[in-house]
C-alpha cells in the first residue's frame, strides 16, 4: 500500500498522517460525485460564452448550427398557431404528450452534445449549462434558484424559475389564463436534458406558471420515483398506451407482469417496452396502427433491438390477446427438425417418434405465430412455409391429412432479405407474403434518448432480482453508457446493466469499472490528475490508460515524501515518472497522462524555468 502525507488540523502535527490510495481515490472521486448551485467555479467551461461562441450562423446557404448541430429559427406565433391547430384537432391530453416528448428529446440530444463538446467539464458546470443553453435557443430565461446531485446516493433536487417563456406567450394570447401550467415543452426539455446527466428519470412538474396568472414559472425537479402520483407525470412521456416509464412499478408495470409463452418463464416485466426517442416512438405508432388487424407483420433490425418484445406486444394489443402466442428462434432448431417443429409429427412417421404431437402452427392456432431469424431457414422450409400461409392448413409429418389452422404471423430478421433474394438464399415469393406491414426498428445508437430511462429501469429491475441495493451512476459511468455504440444494442445494455448491479458495492453506485469487464470497447472519457488536483476526462480507452496512470503512481510514491508536499511537486513528480517510464517519448507519456504533447511539453518547459520566473 502506497501512502500520501495528508494535513488533519484534528491529528498530530508532529506526526505525517498517512492516507491509502483507496482514501485518496474516494475522497477526490467524491469531488466529482455531488455538487450544487451555490458552490459552482464562474468560471469554469462551458460559461455562457463558451456556449454563445458555438452558435455558427451561415446565411449564404441557410443553415445554422449550434455546438455542431444544425439548427432552425422559428417565428413563436408560428409555432403558438401548430400549437392551436393541435389543441384543436387531436385534444389537450395529446397535444400535451407530443409537446413533452418533443421538448424531451431536444434536452437529451443538449446533454449529449455539451458532453462531446466539453469532455473535461465538471459536472456540477454541465448542469449549471444546460438552463444557459435553453436561454441561449431562445426557449425562455431559466434563474437557477438551487439544484443539487449526487451520484453515489442517486439523487437530484432542482428548483428553478422561468422568465419570458415563449411557450407560455404563446399559449395565453391564444387561450388566455387558466388554471392549469402550459409550458410543456420546456418542461419536457429539463426532464430530457437532466435524465441524461444523472442517468435516472428525473421528472419535473411546473407549479407555478404565467398562464395561471404568476408572475413567474416555477418549476421543481427530482426523480421519478421520489414523486407522488407520478403516473400522471410519466403518460405524457409515453407514445402509446402499452409503452411504459414508470419509475418503480406503476400499474401499467404490474399489469405486463405476465409470463412470456416459449421465453424460458422470464417475468415479461423483465422486457418491459421502455422508451420516448422519436425513432422508438414511431415504430410504437406502427405498431399501433396494424395492432387491430390480422395482417402479417416482418420486424427488421439488428440483433438485440427487441424484435421479439414488438411481437409480443403486437399480439398484446390485437384481438387476439386471450390467445396463444407461440415463438420459434428458426435459427435454433435444426434443418432436419424444423418441419416437425412447425407443423407437427405423426406417431410412427420416423424413428423415435413413439408419439402424435402437434407443431407450432398448430398450437398457435386462434393467436399468434412469431417466427423469429426467419431469414435462416432453408429453400425446402420456406416453400412448405409459403403453402402453409397461403392455404391456411398444415400436414403434419408422417400424416395423411391436413389440418386447418388460423394464425396470425409475425416474423423478424436481422439480415437484409432483398439482398438474400439476390443471392438465391430466400425465395421471393414467401418474402412479398412476408411483407405486407413491415416495421424497421432502430438501433440503440439512434435512439440515445432512451438510454438513461433503460439504465434505470434495468437497475431497478435487477437489483430486485439479485436483492442488491445499488443507488445510481457515477458520473462516468453515465458518460461512458451515452456514448457507447451499443454493437449488441439493448440486450447489450441490459447485460452491462445486470453486470453493474452484481459488481457494485451494496447502497453504492455503478461505476466504470463495473461495467465494461469483458473487452467492449468504449469511446468514453477516463480520469487522470488534473492540474488543479481533481480528476480530469479525457477521450481514450480508459483500460489502457487507467492502467497506464497507476504504473505511474507507484514510480511517484516510492520517492520520499513529506509533509511539505505541494501541488506543484505532485505534478512535476508525475511529469517526471510518467516521461522516465516510457524512456523520454513524450507523445506516449502524455497519453499516460491524459495530456496533449504540446500541454506536456509546455509543462516541461514551466518545471525547466528558475524559480521566480
Amino acid at each position: 500500500m502506497y501512502d500520501l502525507v495528508k494535513d488533519d488540523e484534528s491529528a498530530d502535527m508532529s506526526k505525517p498522517h498517512r492516507v491509502s490510495l483507496a482514501e485518496v481515490s474516494r475522497a477526490t472521486g467524491k469531488m466529482l460525485s455531488h455538487g450544487d448551485s451555490q458552490h459552482l467555479n464562474a468560471g469554469a467551461v462551458p460559461t455562457l460564452d463558451d456556449l454563445t461562441q458555438s452558435l455558427h450562423f451561415s446565411p449564404g446557404d441557410g443553415r445554422i448550427w449550434l455546438n455542431g448541430q444544425r439548427m432552425q429559427l422559428l417565428h413563436t406565433t408560428s409555432l403558438g398557431a401548430l400549437r392551436r391547430e393541435l389543441l384543436e384537432s387531436i385534444g389537450v391530453e395529446r397535444t400535451r404528450g407530443l409537446l413533452t416528448r418533443v421538448g424531451y428529446s431536444a434536452g437529451a440530444r443538449d446533454a449529449q452534445l455539451l458532453r462531446e463538446r466539453w469532455p473535461d467539464a465538471e459536472p456540477g458546470s454541465l448542469f449549471a449549462a444546460g438552463p444557459r443553453m435553453h436561454s441561449l435557443e431562445g426557449a425562455v430565461k431559466v434563474e437557477p434558484l438551487h439544484f443539487e446531485f449526487d451520484f453515489e446516493r442517486g439523487t437530484y433536487r432542482g428548483e428553478f424559475l422561468w422568465h419570458h417563456s415563449s411557450e407560455a406567450e404563446v399559449h395565453q394570447a391564444d387561450f388566455g389564463i387558466g388554471t392549469e401550467p402550459a409550458c410543456w415543452m420546456q418542461t419536457g426539455y429539463a426532464i430530457g436534458y437532466t435524465s441524461a446527466m444523472i442517468g435516472r428519470l428525473i421528472v419535473y412538474r411546473e407549479i407555478e406558471c404565467t398562464c395561471m396568472g404568476h408572475q413567474h414559472c416555477r418549476l421543481v425537479g427530482k426523480p421519478a420515483d421520489e414523486w407522488d402520483n407520478v403516473e400522471d407525470d410519466l403518460r405524457f412521456l409515453n407514445a402509446e398506451a402499452f409503452v411504459s416509464t414508470t419509475a418503480h412499478g406503476g400499474a401499467g408495470a404490474r399489469q405486463q407482469a405476465a409470463e412470456l409463452p416459449g421465453d424460458d418463464q422470464r417475468p415479461y416485466g423483465e422486457k418491459e417496452m421502455v422508451g420516448v426517442s422519436s425513432a422508438f416512438n414511431s415504430a410504437c405508432h406502427m405498431l399501433k396502427r396494424v395492432g387491430s388487424t390480422a395482417a402479417t407483420v416482418l420486424f427488421t433490425g439488428e440483433s438485440g433491438v427487441g424484435k421479439e418484445l414488438f411481437a409480443y406486444m403486437l399480439h398484446q394489443i390485437g384481438p387476439r390477446k386471450e390467445q396463444p402466442f407461440v415463438a420459434v428462434n428458426c435459427a435454433a432448431i435444426p434443418e432436419t427438425l424444423i418441419e416437425s417443429e412447425l407443423f407437427g409429427v405423426e406417431r410412427g412417421a420416423y424413428t423415435g417418434a413413439s408419439q402424435s404431437r402437434p407443431g407450432r402452427f398448430e398450437r398457435a392456432s386462434g393467436g399468434t405465430l412469431f417466427l423469429d431469424e426467419i431469414g435462416t431457414l432453408s429453400l425446402v422450409a420456406q416453400g412448405k412455409l409459403l403453402r402453409a400461409l397461403q392455404e391456411g392448413e398444415i400436414e403434419r409429418v408422417g400424416g395423411v391429412r391436413s389440418v386447418k389452422v388460423d394464425v396470425r404471423l409475425v416474423a423478424a430478421t436481422n439480415v437484409d432479405l432483398r439482398e438474400e433474394i439476390r443471392q438465391g438464399r430466400f425465395r421471393e415469393d414467401l418474402f412479398f407474403r412476408l411483407n405486407v406491414f413491415p416495421i424497421h426498428l432502430p438501433p440503440l445508437r439512434d435512439r440515445r434518448d432512451d438510454i438513461p430511462l433503460l439504465m434505470g429501469y434495468f437497475m431497478r429491475h435487477y437489483g430486485k432480482k439479485h436483492q442488491r441495493r445499488v443507488t445510481g451512476f457515477t458520473a462516468r459511468a453515465v458518460d461512458a453508457l451515452l456514448n457507447y455504440h451499443f454493437p449488441g444494442n439493448i440486450r447489450e445494455l441490459q447485460n452491462l446493466v445486470e453486470r453493474g448491479v452484481i459488481f457494485a458495492n451494496e447502497d453504492g453506485p455503478i461505476d466504470l469499472p463495473h461495467l465494461f469487464t469483458s473487452g467492449e470497447k468504449s469511446n468514453t472519457s477516463y480520469f487522470s490528475l488534473a492540474q488543479t488536483g481533481r480528476l480530469a476526462s479525457h477521450d481514450a480507452a480508459p483500460a489502457v490508460v487507467g492502467g497506464a496512470l497507476l504504473d505511474v503512481l507507484p514510480s511517484m510514491l516510492a520517492q520520499e515524501a513529506g509533509p511539505g508536499w505541494s501541488l506543484d511537486q505532485l505534478e512535476s513528480t508525475l511529469i517526471l515518472a510518467a516521461v522516465k517510464r516510457v524512456d523520454g517519448n513524450l507523445s506516449a507519456a502524455a497519453r499516460m497522462l491524459g495530456l496533449t504533447r504540446a500541454q506536456l511539453s509546455y509543462r516541461m518547459k514551466k518545471l525547466q524555468q528558475p524559480a521566480g520566473e
